[in-house]
């Protein structure tokens, strides 16, 4: 297994493209690893080195997925939602305790001011007319003296490359510091699993801000020598002019874009049929086995459902490519960490036995940063918790049946309640709010509330709506809220968010 992100990229031929985009010059090889080195020459001439941790606020693009490479081989990248507020962006640049940032020059993200409010450089990168696709350079916006980097060079196995968020059933979100280590086993991992060659080619549709587009959609198949065609984002209506320009063999993406690409898919059969697929895959959240179906009926390849999370560098686990059989409605056979079920009592339990799925291997996180409540929770014999409830077949195939953590997880967006809690709370006529999961159709899951009003008090669905969404991204304001006199609470008077919705009749 390598041991560094640079030998990762090393698979590829010097003349081979690495990162292509829409409308733009490609960039070999040759050139991304001439820029993971320059990139990071430049960042320690600037201070800032192994295990500094460095902020990125970048749109999708060939830039993000550069600059990730490049920060993560020398440094502890931190990818960070540019859709985010300025009090989002307040709590995780202060609580990553952020070296440096990194915008695109001319950028107005509120992650500027909050930068220069806490003392956090901010850095420039810039793109010259008619680079390559991903090509830049980084200019810091203050120029003083700095000394080099103490800690400069690669990192190695142990040192943090990636450092990601994740929600937990308490309002503060966890830190996951992710090792080079925990990068290139799960690199190899997913490599494995789909058979990456040099000759593929990805389009990435993936938010890379987010464990699976980075891992999945760009890592992986850049450690095989294949082609990565980073789109700015997912958008339906440009999905297939896109698989003309990028003529792919495969591509990634949670159920919810799946979705809304089938449902394109008839009015664009030639573009399908002028770009054979040999695989689509699927992962963050379980697919519906119709969809499964209108997918591979659609693209006459295989759909490939995995199972990840952010804690074990994206995969766990997945059904395997033809011949090996894939089993619709599980999410297939451990695919890099050892993968079990731990029962009621204690201890591991066999086939058919439902209970906790637990995992570990070199691709899992070694714990949660400055969390040792969260640590002793999540870590059992050596296992990791994944606070999922599921199954195993005697071949091993696994089947999750269910979720033992409140988190909401809509359409692959992981949501704490309580965070969404805390900012209902904050309403001058809310009293008292719990938020919880309901079932959406489409995403799985949305966001729900129940409010109860202050006497004499008075506000209406959108009006609490609109207050809320100033304050936290879109996607985590509550689509459905309840007036209630009183806060449903379960037979021992614990506020229950997990059955909620069904109590209330929705969905």
């Amino acid at each position: 297994m390598q041991s560094s992100i640079r030998s990762l990229l090393a698979a590829g031929a010097d003349d081979d493209v690495a990162i292509s985009a829409p409308s733009r010059p490609p960039l070999t090889f040759a050139g991304l690893r001439a820029l993971v080195t320059d990139t990071l020459s430049r960042l320690n001439s600037l201070g800032v080195g192994r295990g500094d941790r460095v902020a990125i606020v970048l749109d999708n693009g060939p830039e993000m997925a550069c600059c990730f490479l490049a920060c993560a081989a020398g440094t502890a990248s931190a990818p960070l939602n540019p859709a985010y507020r300025t009090e989002e962006f307040d709590f995780f640049l202060t609580d990553l305790h952020a070296r440096a940032l990194i915008v695109e020059r001319g950028s107005a993200s509120p992650a500027i001011d909050v930068a220069t409010k806490i003392g956090v450089r901010i850095i420039d990168l810039v793109v010259a007319d008619g680079a390559p696709a991903g090509q830049f350079t980084l200019e810091p916006r203050t120029v003083s003296e700095t000394p080099s980097a103490r800690h400069g060079g690669d990192s190695d196995c142990g040192d943090t490359a990636l450092v990601l968020h994740t929600s937990g059933t308490t309002s503060r979100p966890k830190i996951v510091p992710l090792s080079v280590g925990n990068l290139c086993a799960s690199a190899a991992n997913i490599r494995e699993t789909l058979q990456f060659r040099p000759t593929d080619i990805g389009l990435n549709i993936m938010p890379l801000f987010h464990i699976h587009g980075l891992i999945a959609g760009v890592l992986a198949p850049l450690s095989a020598g294949s082609q990565v065609f980073c789109t700015p984002g997912f958008n339906a209506l440009k999905f297939f002019a896109w698989m003309d320009e990028a003529q792919p063999t495969w591509y990634t993406a949670v159920p919810t874009m799946h979705q809304a690409i089938v449902q394109r898919a008839k009015g664009n059969a030639a573009a399908i049929a002028r770009n054979p697929l040999r695989f689509v895959r699927s992962s963050s959240s379980s697919i519906p086995p119709q969809v499964i179906r209108e997918l591979e009926d659609t693209f006459k390849a295989p759909l490939i459902e995995a199972y990840g999370m952010t804690e074990a560098t994206h995969q766990m686990a997945s059904n395997p490519l033809p011949p090996k059989v894939r089993k619709p409605g599980t999410v297939g056979l451990a695919a890099g960490p050892e993968v079990a079920i731990w029962g009621e009592g204690g201890a591991l339990v066999g086939p058919g036995e439902v209970g906790e799925i637990v995992i570990r291997g070199p691709n899992v996180t070694a714990g949660y940063e400055n969390n040792p409540n969260a640590n002793a929770e999540g870590y059992v014999d050596g296992w990791f918790r994944t606070g999922d409830q599921g199954v195993q077949d005697a071949e091993g195939y696994l089947s999750i049946t269910g979720r033992l953590k409140e988190i909401i997880n809509r359409g692959g967006e992981k949501i704490s309640p309580r965070e969404v809690d805390e900012i209902l709370m904050d309403h001058p006529a809310v009293a008292q709010v719990v938020c919880f999961g309901m079932p959406h159709p489409r995403l799985g899951e949305d966001v729900a509330a129940v409010v109860v009003l202050k006497e004499g008090a008075s506000a209406s669905e959108r009006d609490i709506q609109n207050f809320v969404s100033q304050r936290i991204a879109d996607h985590k304001v509550p689509r459905k809220i309840l007036f209630m006199d009183e806060i449903p609470k379960g037979a021992t008077g614990k506020l229950q968010r997990i059955g909620l919705a069904q109590k209330l009749g929705l969905g």
